[in-house]
């Protein structure tokens, strides 16, 4: 798909379903780049963790960024571990954070760990196994106790179909303190049809919302990520004009009622007629 490389000993490792996921140097900005098949899942920067290079993993920095004191310690539970960007990102503007990440595939995390060292001090614990059955095998002293819940998973380039619907939102919504915030990576296509089904299923859950994404993203234009972000508690007014300003740009911000009419007459997704996210063009990742 577009992507030629030359290193001869690219390291890699082939996953359960046959993928093979790579870890490169990236051939566009600092760090390295975590391939599975061709789709670019995670992006690192060793030398600093706080360089976020993918624009949804950026607005989902800038949410983290406003959440209290930005730098407080926190709680986080992450699903989908990929490199790890997310509770790197953490570690390193809030030092003490205690995260949890559930990652599928222990050759991934295998390949990330040898590669891609955390840092000594980051307080970090990756348990293997499927993102919401991992949710219950969980500490039951996170119930309740979780400042941050962060659901990035995809399966190759798309999110798993039990990964999407109202009951699995209920079970990660039981992990978070009453202020706690969700935050969700979807992917969609033109129209939005998943992304409008995805707000409508979370906010059914957790009824204050926010949508930040690209602006001709939030449009439906193109193809892109939209960054969910959803809490039991109303969100704070004067997170708004903080998120828009940090970008990346052009950004778009829906928030609470303009977030609600974004998903307006979209069913609430359940187990039984849950659907993979859509998958992107084969152009898509092409550079």
């Amino acid at each position: 798909m577009g992507r030629k490389r030359e290193e001869a000993d690219v390291p890699s490792a082939v996953l359960s379903d046959g993928t093979t996921a790579q870890v490169i140097v990236s051939p566009y900005v600092s760090g390295h780049e975590l391939l599975v098949g061709e789709t670019p899942q995670s992006h690192v920067d060793l030398a600093d963790p706080t360089h976020l290079h993918f624009e949804y993993i950026a607005r989902m920095g800038a949410v983290i960024d406003v959440f209290r004191d930005r730098t407080a310690p926190i709680t986080a539970v992450h699903l989908g571990g990929g490199a790890l960007t997310v509770p790197r990102y953490i570690a390193a503007t809030r030092p003490g954070s205690r995260q949890q990440v559930i990652e599928l595939e222990q050759r991934l995390w295998d390949l990330v760990r040898d590669n891609l060292p955390l840092a000594r001090d980051a307080n970090i614990r990756v348990r293997i196994g499927d993102a919401r059955a991992g949710l219950q095998r969980l500490p039951a002293s996170l119930a309740g106790e979780v400042d941050l819940l962060v659901s990035d998973v995809y399966s190759g380039a798309r999110t798993p179909a039990h990964l999407t619907s109202v009951e699995f939102y209920r079970e990660a919504a039981a992990l978070l303190r009453a202020d706690g915030i969700l935050l969700v990576n979807v992917a969609d296509a033109p129209g939005l049809a998943f992304a409008r089904a995805q707000l409508a299923t979370i906010s059914s859950v957790l009824p204050h919302v926010a949508v930040l994404a690209e602006a001709q993203v939030l449009k439906g234009r193109r193809f892109g990520n939209l960054v969910m972000a959803a809490s039991a508690t109303p969100l704070p007014t004067e997170w708004l004009p903080r998120l828009l300003a940090a970008g990346p740009h052009p950004a778009q911000l829906l928030a609470e009622a303009d977030a609600l009419a974004f998903c307006r007459g979209s069913a609430v997704v359940t187990d039984a007629d849950a659907v993979a996210s859509p998958a992107p063009s084969q152009s898509l990742f092409d550079r």
